[in-house]
């Protein structure tokens, strides 16, 4: 299991390797521009509304009471920043992906036929009406399904006890939606959908939670951040042509 983490958390680095070969270079473009616009205004956003958020979250406690407030700062504070870095992060993720979704298949296209020297098919080189329909279709699917797992989690962090895991459960659930994000690219360029690309990636989970740990990670490190959708693309496509055969 750990070997299979560390594995899948490499595939990052083979993506950034990746992105960086000139017969690839021209089609990470609009995938980066798109991310560097959407992150750079989530940064911007999240930091001028994020304590106010967290303030929010507190009742006003009378002066008597103010070390539970001190207490509840200390104990809660950790717990609702992972939940709202993760909503933001995933919200402006999931819109990125989706306005450059088109873009991203034709770039795991393209870095699949690198790795294999096999074209997928004689297509255009630019997203077709087709594409762009399916692409959608996949990303609004991936949208209801973090939406029905993120209400389970909020519940299991109201929980006493429970909750004192909330945030590693909440880690471990970003890099799970990260990981399926990315897989989808490479993995609907041969024709399966969301529901299939969940049920295989859970055959495989440490490789592929190795992976999305990865994308998580650079996705929380600003300017990595830029980079992180076309690396992301294409070490998943990477993780694909090396293990499909366990992924399907």
């Amino acid at each position: 299991m750990i070997g299979n983490l560390f594995k899948g958390f490499g595939h990052i680095f083979e993506g950034l390797k990746l992105i960086t070969q000139p017969g690839l270079r021209r089609f990470v473009l609009i995938p980066l521009s798109i991310n560097i616009t959407l992150f750079g205004g989530a940064t911007w956003y999240l930091f001028i509304k994020f304590d106010e958020w967290m303030n929010s979250l507190l009742p006003d406690f009378p002066d008597w009471l103010s070390w539970l407030e001190t207490a509840l700062i200390w104990l809660l504070w950790p717990l609702f920043s992972i939940m709202i870095l993760l909503v933001i992060f995933y919200t402006f993720t999931f819109i990125a992906n989706l306005i450059a979704a088109p873009f991203n298949s034709l770039l795991a296209e393209k870095v699949e036929k690198h790795l294999t020297g096999q074209p997928l098919d004689t297509g255009p080189s630019f997203p077709t009406s087709e594409m762009i329909k399916r692409s959608i279709a996949s990303e609004i699917g991936k949208l209801f399904y973090f939406i029905k797992w993120w209400i389970v989690l909020f519940i299991l962090t109201l929980i006493p006890v429970i909750n004192l895991a909330a945030p590693f459960i909440w880690i471990l659930f970003g890099a799970w939606m990260l990981s399926l994000e990315y897989l989808d690219y490479p993995m609907s360029n041969h024709n399966k959908f969301f529901k299939d690309i969940n049920k295989q990636a859970i055959s495989k989970r440490s490789l592929s939670l190795g992976f999305g740990g990865s994308v998580m990670l650079f996705t929380s490190i600003p300017v990595l951040n830029f980079i992180a959708m076309p690396a992301g693309v294409a070490g998943a496509t990477s993780l694909w042509v090396k293990y499909g055969d366990q992924l399907s």
